[in-house]
Order: structure tokens, then sequence, then C-alpha cells
């Protein structure tokens, strides 16, 4: 039983207490499993893996733990990978692309992980083969696919993956939209405004849009105090909105005649429909809103390679069974990560990390001739309502009604206090957590 769950859930989960879990998850990967330094025999299994990102590298790494002796491949589009955690830090110049971007290099060469730098174009089930645009032809034993996700373009009328590649970038992926949207952001006149539109659920990252919309008001107030950001939103909730809404309070003057704030929810008409790229307009459900900067983040679904392997439902999104990851309609397929249907379970890198363990462990025992276990996940995820203000949630998830659902009381959110240390201590958490997790992922 992991330290968290020792405690009896009346007791608030502290901050504390996630990183201790963590740490110690991170050590636990480091030295106690070595990875077979001899040839691997010609007649040990082969698993094949779609994807170096968070979920992809995380599952080959503890795969290798729990497997001395399996062939492991990673198929990896780019040669490098740039994280969405602390993106929304470049756009205000807390942090470079350079600092957020990593390589399989180390994983490959510690873990003796064979890594294939190439686009994956389609498979073959029954023959359990792979092909790739260079035209390689990978066998496999077991297939574990993490492809992240795709836009929804279509609904919005008069937007594009074009136009989000040019004057409206969404960002939502870090890159070169990141840096475009940072020159906007910079650019903006005195007195002007932005609109930052988010998705509607479910979708990467939950509190990414409202961690991006405080560090747009936290700029204004250093260095455009007259500008406005307007939030257009489908929903009427969101991840962490109430300390979101209270930081927003304190720091930028929400819901006061001089808030850099305005928030407009889904039943106030927050929808966007359609957008006018000439005139920099959005239209939405309640009126039409013009902005110097506008930031829209679609709508979702499951990564293109997901779809093309036909691993998606009517939901767009891949489903799964819960206690191992493995693909409701593909046997000895496994999805991880922001494309799979894990319920209760956000769409963040943490949870694509948890379930990247789980899976691991589920495909070693399932090699061996073993039943997998019952999972057990975790989620943390810090995000930041300004530079030195955190804001965080956690949850243990656990199946239960063939649902993954929190477990017990484990599921919080930063509590409201007086405490004025508090929202600084989660921002240093966040900086800590974020640094100590991709060490576990990529090293």
């Amino acid at each position: 039983m992991s330290q968290l769950e020792n405690k009896t859930f009346d007791q608030k989960i502290t901050r504390r207490d996630l990183i201790k879990l963590f740490g110690a998850t991170a050590v636990a990967g480091t030295g106690i499993f070595g990875a077979s330094k001899q040839a691997f025999a010609k007649s040990a299994a082969h698993v094949v893996v779609l994807g170096g990102g968070v979920g992809g590298s995380t599952f080959a790494k503890y795969l290798r733990f729990a497997d001395p002796d399996v062939k492991i491949t990673i198929i990896e589009q780019e040669p490098e990978y740039i994280t969405c955690l602390r993106s929304n830090d470049v756009i205000v110049g807390m942090h470079t692309l350079d600092e957020l971007t990593f390589n399989l290099n180390t994983v490959s060469s510690k873990y003796h992980i064979n890594v294939i730098i190439d686009k994956v174009v389609g498979a073959d089930f029954d023959k359990k083969t792979v092909r790739t645009q260079k035209g390689q032809t990978v066998s496999y034993d077991k297939l574990v696919v993490s492809p992240g996700i795709d836009f929804k373009f279509e609904d919005y009328e008069g937007y594009d993956a074009e136009l989000a590649a040019g004057d409206f970038p969404h960002a939502y992926k870090a890159g070169p939209q990141t840096l475009k949207l940072r020159e906007q952001l910079l650019a903006m006149p005195q007195g002007g405004t932005a609109i930052i539109a988010p998705p509607q659920n479910p979708f990467r990252c939950p509190p990414g849009p409202y961690e991006r919309a405080s560090f747009f008001a936290e700029h204004f107030k250093k260095h455009n105090p007259t500008a406005k950001l307007i939030v257009l939103d489908p929903k009427d909730r969101f991840t962490k909105d109430v300390p979101f809404k209270k930081a927003w309070e304190r720091l930028y003057g929400y819901k006061s005649d001089n808030s850099l704030i305005e928030w407009v929810s889904g039943s106030e008409g927050g929808r966007v429909v359609r957008l006018d790229a000439a005139t920099k307009t959005v239209e939405t459900d309640g009126g039409d809103f013009k902005a110097d900067v506008i930031n829209i983040i679609p709508n979702q679904r499951a990564g293109v390679l997901a779809q093309k392997l036909g691993l998606t439902n009517s939901s767009g999104w891949c489903p799964i069974e819960r206690n191992t990851m493995e693909s409701s309609i593909q046997k000895e397929v496994y999805v991880l990560g922001d494309s799979s249907i894990a319920d209760a379970m956000p769409k963040s890198g943490y949870s694509a990390n948890s379930q990247a363990k789980v899976c691991a462990q589920a495909v070693a025992d399932t090699l061996k001739g073993q039943t997998p276990g019952t999972a057990i996940y975790s989620n943390v995820c810090y995000s930041l309502a300004g530079e030195n203000y955190g804001v965080s949630i956690a949850a243990i998830y656990e199946v239960r009604d063939g649902l993954i659902q929190p477990k017990g009381k484990s599921a919080g959110v930063s509590p409201i206090t007086e405490k004025t240390a508090q929202p600084i201590l989660e921002a240093v958490y966040q900086k800590n957590w974020q640094r100590e997790f991709v060490k576990d992922v990529f090293s």
C-alpha cells in the first residue's frame, strides 16, 4: 500500500505527501531492476511503443524495470519532444522552449530500448506489424499507443489549422505556436483586449487555459494595466475554478470595476461558434467580441494515429480496459494518456505517467502468463495563478463499478485560506514537481 493510501481518508493529503510519494516512485525506478546487458534472446517478446512522449517514454522505462529481458522499441515521429508542462510559462517569459525540450537518448541507452525516429503510417493487427513512412515493417507481440490529441477545428466556423499556424495560434501543443502567442502578447497595444476561448470537456490539461488566463492578467498588471482579458468559455465550471477565481480576485481585481479578467460562462453565452479573421472578431452564443489577440483552444479528440488505426469509438476517444489500459477494440494493443477514455482521470501528463506504469506492469504480467492485478492510479496537477501563486489538485483512483473513480476522499483541491504563505509554497511545489517529473519520464 502506498504512503497516501496508508493515510486515513478523513485526513487532508498535503502537497508534501504528494511530493514524497512522487519522489519515492522516482527513486524506486532507478537501480532496483537492472536492464539486461546481454543481447536479447531471439525468442524474447517484442513490445513496440508508438509515441515517445510522457506516456510512451514512461511505459518503456517501467516495462524495462518489470522485465529485464523483453525487447522494447519506441517509434517516435520527432527527434525531440517539447513538454506541454510549463509551456504557458514560455508565453510570459518565465521559461524557454529549450528548457522544456527532451529526447529519448537517455531512456534508449540507459534502459536498452531501441528508438526509431519515423512516422507510423499503418498497422496490421492480424499480422501484428506496424509500417513506417520510411518503409520499415516492425513486428510486435504487444503494441502500446500513446498518440496525444487532435483538434476539432470543424467546431468553429472560420477557424482552421492554417489560421492556427498563422495569426491565431492555439498554442496547445508546445512549439512555434507558443512563441507566436508570446509575440502577440508582447505586441498588444496599451489598453487592448485579448480573448482566450477554452475548449469543451474533455480536453488535455483541464487547468491549462485558466493558468494561461492568469499569466495574461499578470502580464497586463505589470506592463499594460489598462488592457483586459476576456475568457469565453463553453462551460459553467472548470477544474480548480474556486481557487483560481479567488486568486483572480486577490491579484487581478476579478469581479471589480477594474478587473483585468472577465470570465463569460457557457450559460452566459460564452461558447465560441465563429471566428472572423479579417476583423479579429469572435462570435459566441451571446454575441460578438472584438480583440487584438485571439487565442481559441479548440475542442479535442484522440490523436490522429489513434483515429487512423481504428482505436477510437463514436466519442472520438479510445475505449480501454480499466485495469490494464488495453484497447477495448483491439486485443494486445494498449492506449495511454490523453487519447484514452479514463473516466474521472483528467487528461494530464501525470495521468499518462501513472497509466503507463500500471500498463507496463500489466504487459509484463501478461507476457509471463500471469493475471494483471487491480489498478490504482494517481494524478497530481500544480498550476500557477501568478508567478508566485500556486493552486493544485490531486487524487488517487481505483477501478470501481467498471469505471476509474476517485478512491475514498482522496481527491482534493487547494483550500481557500488567509495564509499568505500557502499559495507561495504551492508555487514552489509546482516548480519542484515539474523538475522531478520530467526526470522520472526522460532519465
